[in-house]
């Protein structure tokens, strides 16, 4: 074989490295800017639902202070009780398990 065709088999190999090469690049850029999407979706939903909870915890914080749990304490027809009125419930110990 001449050392001219030679010459072309070793341009050809390392052409088809340098594509494999780039293809493999190009594919893992390509998963990370998919990945980097999804990701930024997550936070946003993150970020909804944590200031949903927020909210909702803002709601159960008002609905549970005396002046929203006294008008409807009185529509009942049930009195408040004393600051020195409770009861203490005492639980039997959970068995162990065998």
């Amino acid at each position: 074989m001449s050392r001219k065709g030679r010459g072309r088999y070793w341009f050809a190999l390392w052409l088809a490295v340098f594509l494999l090469v780039a293809t493999a690049v190009i594919a893992r850029q390509k998963s990370a800017l998919e990945t980097a999407a999804r990701l930024r979706r997550i936070r946003e939903t993150r970020g909804t639902l944590e200031a949903s909870r927020a909210e909702l915890e803002r709601r159960i914080r008002v609905a549970t202070t005396a002046e929203a749990l006294l008008p409807k304490v009185a529509r009942l027809g049930l009195g408040l009780p004393a600051d020195t009125a409770g009861t203490i419930l005492v639980l039997d110990p959970p068995e162990p398990s065998r």
